[in-house]
């Protein structure tokens, strides 16, 4: 069975899932909605997309300015098995009647509350839950990458607890230019910030606290764990816990990726499309333990990380793959999600 599969949303994650949607070989993207008339929406329709008038008015102004118009979002939703939403935050929520009028399955994004769609969604922690329901949600950036780390060291039975600070990119790169955080840093309102609460509306028994601020910055997150164990353990044990987990990826101080920069121009030197970073990037060499308590930082891509659960979660609405660990083999090997970036060292020829 393929897919067929239809965005309404063509920003920062739209577009990401189209191109991902479109290289799945069970798949087939049928079109992507928005209101727009600029250049995204231009981009999109010479990239040989078919483009979807979400409103009226939208259809309207398409036309007037030559945008291709294949039809209304009411069109696409005719054609298609899945809608993934990934509209502005709040602009979801309304949208999900409409998507059940039609008869479609539908992806949200983690700007809509977990009671929009009752589920909250990670691939590697709890996809069989979505298999065969009607909608689902795929949390956050952070959270997404909470649940991973985290979810790796509580499957391995190591984790009792843990106390993260996250320090969030000020605003998407694209966006900076809008305005925003400069020569400053603004602390969330409230502790705990709302990314540890949202991780237990995937992994319900997460003994979780987080405190975020936003910096003046724009490339990725970064947070910074305090991890209580359940038992003493040693670091290598921490670290084969990681790596047996998917969609984590081991970084190294060592070789020079110090910052958040380094690893973005890592990216774009592995030829990755938009220089994106599908993995959590964990410091290797940073990770330390200390008897019961494991220390641990992390790079998180917020433009593309939840890219590859929402694939998964399109598989597991349809039910056309049942089982999360294939879906998610298979995504992986399509998007080249990698264990490591860099090829293994190797000892030094004698002189």
């Amino acid at each position: 069975m393929t897919i067929k599969v239809g965005v309404n949303g063509y920003g920062v994650i739209g577009k990401r899932v189209a191109d991902a949607v479109r290289a799945m070989p069970d798949m087939d993207l049928l079109g992507v909605a928005d209101v727009a008339t600029d250049w995204r929406v231009r981009t999109a329709a010479g990239l040989g997309f078919g483009v979807f008038a979400a409103t009226p008015d939208a259809d309207t102004a398409m036309r007037a300015v030559g945008v291709p118009v294949s039809g209304t979002l009411t069109d696409l939703l005719d054609q298609v098995d899945v809608v993934v939403d990934t509209t502005p935050k709040r602009v979801a929520a309304g949208n999900l009647e409409a998507y059940r009028a039609a008869g479609v399955k539908s992806v949200f994004q983690g700007g809509e509350s977990h009671d929009t769609t009752g589920h909250s969604f990670v691939a590697q922690a709890n996809y069989e839950t979505a298999v065969g329901r009607d909608t689902t949600r795929v949390v956050s950036c952070n959270t997404t990458s909470i649940v991973r780390v985290l979810g790796a060291l509580e499957q391995a039975g190591l984790l009792a607890r843990a106390r993260g600070v996250l320090i969030r990119r000020a605003t998407d790169p694209g966006e900076s230019h809008h305005g925003g955080i400069m020569n400053t840093v603004v602390p969330e309102a409230s502790i705990p910030s709302h990314q540890g609460p949202d991780a237990r509306t995937v992994l319900p028994d997460l003994d979780v606290v987080t405190m975020a601020a936003k910096a003046a910055h724009t490339q990725s997150h970064n947070h910074f764990w305090t991890l209580q164990l359940t038992r003493p353990a040693s670091r290598e044990e921490v670290l084969d816990a990681l790596r047996a987990a998917p969609r984590i990826a081991f970084i190294r101080m060592s070789d020079g990726l110090t910052a958040l920069n380094t690893t973005v121009e890592l990216m774009r030197d592995l030829g990755r499309p938009r220089g994106d970073m599908w993995e959590v990037a964990v410091w290797e060499d940073v990770l330390s333990v200390a008897g019961d308590e494991a220390y641990l930082t992390y790079q998180v891509y917020n433009e593309a990380i939840v890219v590859p659960e929402t694939i998964d979660a399109i598989r597991a609405l349809t039910g056309t793959v049942t089982d999360g660990a294939a879906s998610i083999a298979t995504t992986d090997e399509i998007l080249g999600v990698r264990r490591e970036f860099l090829p293994e060292r190797v000892e030094a020829m004698p002189a």
